[in-house]
């Protein structure tokens, strides 16, 4: 981009909280300063953008996400509006006039129904006319599938089959599989479609949680390719991780060297357990929607922490998929017997993370802090499915439910935090996460706006261990990674209103975001990653 003066609007900025322009040098910050000391800069080598009072802010990081599904959902029936098992078929039948195929859906919810009744095999069969049809439920753990998916599949003898169309564990893996089985070709186009989409939404970075029940390493390797430096078309970058279990450093050399690409870590989806939704997490206590079941845990203690042990042996990130109160017990206590094996001091420097995380008690708190593991979170998780009635009520009953996503505390307990959507669990859609990290549903879990998001930008970033401490900040030396935001209204917004009076006055000097609360979210203008542009809107004046 050469020398480019962004002018005229508001610059998200530590080092000058009240800054409204920005001189990027090729793929640095140059500098950050007042519309007065711009004007005195311009000369003859810059391009000119008059951001017309837009705001700048430091691109989002997106802690956890699967591209080459979120492609596939950005292409499915949406079934999120569905409130019953009928609305459902009717959106089957409606998407019978597309493209022969399969037919993909995704994000149906059945805790939000009236009527909790799901489709069976033999009605999707009827509402597709019989091609075969997979419905991927919100939390991607579970899906229906129709008759004759499930005949080619042979589901009926594996786990998980219900005998009526609703898969989950091994029957749904093979599935969705086969459902998603898709050329070389076709996968290029999805992952591009995602990347593309992500960056519209001011995404600079996205942190991919592959695994071998989630991807393969040539899916992998494709979209590393896909997003390489020297790549034609300029794409937000990706943070890999893989989620394959090992019991040794040798093993997880072994790994390492199979797949063909760096990674950042073994973690990611590495699952202790499922999901709320499906019932599948671990509890410590019986489900109160399914007083039979406490769902169940899919690895051990001694697996947990051969696998702490062996990437911390390595300096490798090491993590996992952890939701239920039973799979986060398991969790710490593998944690605290690979600090055995290893040594505390090795697994604190490795960086390891725990994803999602949504129930953690007071002991568990304290032993994430002790052990320095980070944890990745998703807050529109709280927005779509907390409160009183909502699915995590429903699942455990009110009480239990309202420690769930305890973001204040873990903060308060030293935790780091780094945010994400899981997309396509979620959409990518940032500031809905930071709105849903401001409004929780739980007064105490609130934190601030500004809180959220360097969730959302500096700790994604930290989390990767990135070794430029300015990623994630917009100053002078700093990556120009960031993207323009036409914004309605800026300001300071906190979860307590006791420190409102002070954090909002000008003196205090915190830097401005939008305000959440207008109706609209602030619209992507431009994207721009390491200096190189990934976005740009079609009203967006990219300089004279």
């Amino acid at each position: 981009m050469s020398l480019t003066l962004y002018r005229n609007g508001s610059i998200y900025s530590a080092a000058d909280p009240f800054a409204t322009a920005m001189l990027v040098d090729g793929d640095v910050v140059a500098w950050v300063g007042s519309e007065h000391a711009a004007t005195s800069l311009l000369d003859s080598r810059m391009r000119e953008v008059d951001l017309h009072g837009a705001l700048v802010a430091p691109g989002f990081v997106d802690s956890h996400v699967h591209v080459t599904e979120t492609g596939l959902a950005l292409e499915s029936v949406d079934l999120s509006a569905a409130r019953g098992a009928q609305d459902v078929l009717d959106l089957v039948a409606a998407a019978t006039g597309g493209s022969a195929g399969i037919i993909l859906g995704r994000g149906w919810d059945n805790s939000a129904w009236g009527d909790d009744r799901l489709p069976t095999a033999a009605e999707l069969d009827r509402a597709a006319s019989g091609r075969e049809v997979y419905l991927a439920r919100v939390d991607v753990h579970s899906a229906l599938v129709s008759a004759s998916l499930a005949q080619r599949c042979a589901l009926a003898a594996l786990p998980g089959w219900d005998g009526d169309g609703l898969v989950s564990a091994r029957a749904h893996t093979t599935a969705r599989d086969a459902a998603r089985n898709v050329t070389p070709e076709r996968r290029r186009a999805l992952q591009q479609g995602a990347l593309r989409h992500a960056a519209a939404n001011g995404y600079v970075a996205l942190a991919e949680m592959s695994a071998p029940h989630v991807g393969s390493p040539d899916d992998l390797q494709a979209l590393m390719a896909l997003t390489a430096a020297e790549a034609t078309e300029a794409l937000p970058e990706i943070l890999p991780y893989w989620g394959q279990l090992v019991s040794s450093a040798d093993e997880a050399r072994g790994v390492l060297a199979g797949l063909g690409v760096d990674v950042l870590g073994l973690a990611g989806d590495l699952n202790i357990d499922g999901s709320l939704g499906s019932r599948s997490a671990f509890l410590r206590q019986p489900y109160a929607d399914a007083p039979d079941t406490e769902g169940s845990a899919q690895l051990s203690v001694e697996q947990v922490a051969n696998h702490l042990a062996a990437t911390s042996e390595l300096g490798l990130t090491g993590g996992f998929h952890v939701i239920g109160d039973g799979a986060m017990e398991i969790a710490i206590a593998g944690l605290e017997q690979a600090a055995k094996q290893v040594g505390i001091d090795a697994i604190r420097a490795a960086g390891h993370r725990f994803e999602h995380a949504e129930m953690v008690d007071a002991a568990a708190m304290a032993a994430l802090a002790k052990h320095a593991v980070g944890v990745s979170v998703q807050p529109v998780f709280d927005a779509l499915w907390g409160g009183t009635n909502g699915m995590y009520a429903q699942r455990m009953g009110a009480e239990r439910a309202l420690g769930l996503n305890p973001l204040a505390r873990f903060y308060e307990a030293g935790v780091p935090l780094f945010f994400g959507s899981d997309s396509p669990v979620t959409p990518l859609h940032p500031w809905a996460s930071v709105r849903a990290a401001l409004n929780h549903h739980e007064p105490s879990s609130r934190i601030s706006a500004r809180a959220a998001f360097i969730g959302h930008t500096r700790a994604g970033w930290r989390a990767a261990k990135s070794e430029n401490p300015f990623h994630g900040q917009l100053g002078a030396g700093a990556p120009a990674s960031f993207a323009i935001w036409d914004v309605e209204q800026l300001m300071v917004q906190v979860a307590d209103e006791r420190v409102q009076s002070w954090s909002t006055d000008p003196r205090a000097r915190t830097p401005l975001l939008p305000a959440l609360d207008t109706g609209n979210d602030p619209r992507c203008l431009q994207t721009v990653h390491r200096g190189r542009e990934l976005y740009a809107a079609d009203d967006f004046t990219n300089g004279t």
